[in-house]
């Protein structure tokens, strides 16, 4: 049996284990080490278990993970996201599909503290939607509208998704983070723009908000300063040179952590509660690094990578029909994975195949980024739908995954831009770097 029918074999076993339920972490270090065993014997498989397991568990670079989800859920559960959502409200609040704006705006705003979009759709969520019902919005649009807004959190800084690509394909967090603003900044533009279009076309869909006046909007903008003062300076201290993303998130989770306290918004309960949530979705996310170090090794005894890119350029199509084939693939891939799943078993195969084609990584970065959010939004699977369905209740599948398709749309425009001006995505870290 030839290595290339092992590593296929390999894969379906790792993809009927996650079939099963199995975490991603886990299957991948399932099939990575047997894998290995199979080609390499028992001792290269063990070695590879030990030393792999070690080295990314103590990379100094993903400590940014634990910091940051520290960051956004003292943030959370100190109601600062609230504070985010009351300040966008107001301030756009009375225009058509204003309180849906203001959720798209909240969940942009929290992303630069979150890196989740899970941790952002649940939050925003919670504070956007009651009011949005109350207003007589329409269930779709209302829920459409948090749903694609909450998967800004895999690509505003600091994303949880840009960290794993970092250390995957070994290039600058650094440079993703910053690489992410203004792509992150468009889709929140496009998301608003396509609110706006639907309650034109669809009126009665998105009703006006309450106009509040200007002392009204002071204020809120005032309540919220903090939060944002310290997404500044952690974010903008990253594009200045001032700090490393490690240095970023411990400054940017003191500051939070302190300005909960110090404003009596947070107690030591509370606290405990969010430390005990970071631990517990770092020690996820640790995994799933762990695994797909175990894997890729695997991936690359097999030629895979080699052989699959020798497959895409024998079709006889130029670097962005390739690259075409490879969006396709990331959308099908989307509608039955998790985000986080598909990014590290995907970035092994592909990753060669787009260097060796000249593109920039730190591009594709954003490009496999916003693939894969496109996919968090798609049906069947659509992790970020069937949170929003959690916080909704009684709102059916169906017109949530109904409201979400102008999003989608919208989505495959900003990757449009992006492929046609790369500069979108690189202007900012070449200026840095």
């Amino acid at each position: 049996m030839s290595d290339v029918s092992i590593g296929i074999m390999m894969l379906c076993a790792m993809f009927g284990l996650m079939v099963l339920r199995m975490p991603v972490g886990i299957a991948m270090l399932v099939a990575g080490f047997f894998g290995t065993w199979w080609l390499n014997g028992f001792n290269s498989a063990s070695a590879l278990l030990v030393t792999e397991t070690f080295s990314s568990a103590s990379t100094y670079s993903l400590t940014v993970i634990p910091l940051f989800i520290l960051m956004g859920n003292i943030a959370s559960q100190a109601g600062f996201s609230r504070r985010l959502y009351e300040a966008a409200f107001s301030w756009v609040g009375q225009f058509k599909g204003g309180l849906a704006s203001a959720s798209v705006l909240g969940c942009a705003a929290f992303s630069a503290v979150s890196g989740s979009s899970v941790a952002t759709a649940v939050t925003i969520g919670k504070v956007a939607l009651p009011e949005m019902r109350r207003f007589g919005y329409r269930n779709s649009l209302a829920c459409g509208s948090i749903a694609a807004g909450g998967t800004l959190g895999f690509l505003i800084p600091p994303s949880t998704g840009f960290v794993i690509y970092a250390i995957l394909t070994e290039v600058s967090i650094g440079q993703l983070f910053v690489a992410g603003i203004l792509p992150g900044l468009l889709l929140t533009l496009l998301f608003i723009t396509t609110i706006y279009l639907v309650a034109v076309f669809a009126p009665g869909s998105a009703p006006c908000g309450e106009k509040r006046d200007l002392s009204e909007k002071l204020r809120t903008l005032y309540l919220a300063a903090p939060l944002l003062s310290v997404i500044s300076i952690s974010i903008g201290g990253i594009y200045a040179g001032i700090f490393t993303p490690v240095e970023s998130a411990g400054i940017g989770a003191i500051l939070v952590t302190l300005l909960a306290f110090g404003t009596k918004n947070l107690n030591m309960s509370q606290f405990i509660t969010s430390a005990k949530d970071t631990i517990i979705t770092t020690a996820v996310l640790y995994m799933v690094v762990i695994g797909a170090n175990i894997l890729n090794p695997f991936l690359s005894l097999t030629h895979i990578p080699t052989s699959l890119g020798n497959l895409l350029l024998s079709f006889g199509l130029n670097e962005f029909g390739v690259l075409a084939l490879i969006i396709l693939a990331y959308i099908v891939l989307g509608m039955f994975m998790d985000g986080l799943a598909m990014l590290v078993i995907t970035i092994p195969i592909f990753f060669p195949i787009v260097v060796s084609l000249g593109f920039d990584p730190i591009w594709f970065g954003i490009i496999a980024v916003i693939v894969i959010e496109m996919g968090m939004i798609t049906p069947p699977v659509g992790l970020n739908v069937f949170i929003v369905k959690g916080v909704a209740g009684d709102v059916p599948l169906g017109q949530i995954f109904k409201g979400v398709f102008p999003f989608w749309i919208a989505m495959a425009v900003c990757l449009l831009l992006i492929t046609l001006f790369p500069s979108i995505a690189l202007l900012l870290p070449q200026s840095m770097f």
